[in-house]
């Protein structure tokens, strides 16, 4: 019953996000083609200053499929709307999410806050799994579609990237939801968390720090270095310090 309540209260957030990105990733594979006529175009465009330079880099990168597919879906539409929905899945009430009274009347169902809260987060995660590996799994399924492979481990593995990193914009979510009762004070915080980090990173990017971004695009296999265990850990660790937080605000609260 529990699992069912969580799911009727974040589907459509789920649904809409699933389908959007689902749209993106069919989007990107099938217009390789098109992007592929507009190569022999790119010796031809002023390539001075930082502008020129970076439409070159982009443009070597989509040489080839495989870093096409990183730099158009990877390292950007993921990392972006796949963040939004994050912490859509994570914001609101963790006990309920409509009013005072219907939080109280979840908390007199026979079932402890923890393992409310421990419902409400296990059905976000796993609709972030879904989020983040059905999009990238389509890749290397529609791929012949156009002539082209890519190879299912490489999604595997950017899909976990993706998870992981997703996973600390959601349990932050869900830590603001225990301090704030609304939906739109965790979501707009969190969102503002993640454009800071953003930020950040490409403001550090030029003395080679890295960020979360740089670890949900999986940069480091892409660049073939290997995949970036390190820095999945310390992801996965923070988001359990943050529901574990969760679980303590709670505990705490007086409804």
């Amino acid at each position: 019953m529990l699992w069912y309540k969580s799911w009727l209260e974040t589907r459509w957030r789920f649904l809409i996000g699933l389908g959007l990105l689902v749209l993106s990733a069919s989007g990107i594979v099938l217009f390789y083609p098109e992007v592929m006529k507009l190569m022999p175009l790119v010796p031809t465009i002023d390539t001075n200053g930082v502008l020129g330079r970076r439409i070159r880099e982009a443009a070597e990168l989509q040489r080839e499929y495989r870093g096409y597919v990183w730099s158009q879906w990877f390292r950007q539409t993921p990392s972006q709307m796949g963040t939004l929905f994050a912490v859509l899945l994570g914001s609101g009430n963790p006990l309920s999410s409509g009013s005072e009274d219907a939080a109280l009347f979840t908390l007199s169902l026979p079932a402890s806050r923890n393992r409310l809260l421990a419902v409400r987060a296990g059905t976000g995660l796993a609709e972030l799994l879904a989020l983040t590996f059905i999009p990238s799994l389509l890749i290397p399924m529609l791929s012949p579609a156009i002539g082209e492979t890519y190879g299912l481990g490489s999604a595997l593995v950017h899909g976990l990237c993706l998870f992981v990193a997703g996973a600390v914009f959601f349990s932050l979510a869900i830590l603001l939801s225990t301090v704030f009762g609304d939906l739109w004070r965790p979501l707009m915080l969190a969102c503002a968390v993640a454009v800071i980090l953003g930020l950040a990173e490409i403001l550090l990017r030029s003395q080679s720090m890295h960020g979360i971004f740089w670890l949900m695009s999986g940069e480091s296999y892409f660049r073939r270095t290997g995949v970036p265990w390190a820095g999945l850990l310390v992801a996965a660790a923070l988001s359990v310090s943050m529901l574990y937080g969760a679980a303590i605000n709670i505990a705490r609260r007086d409804f």
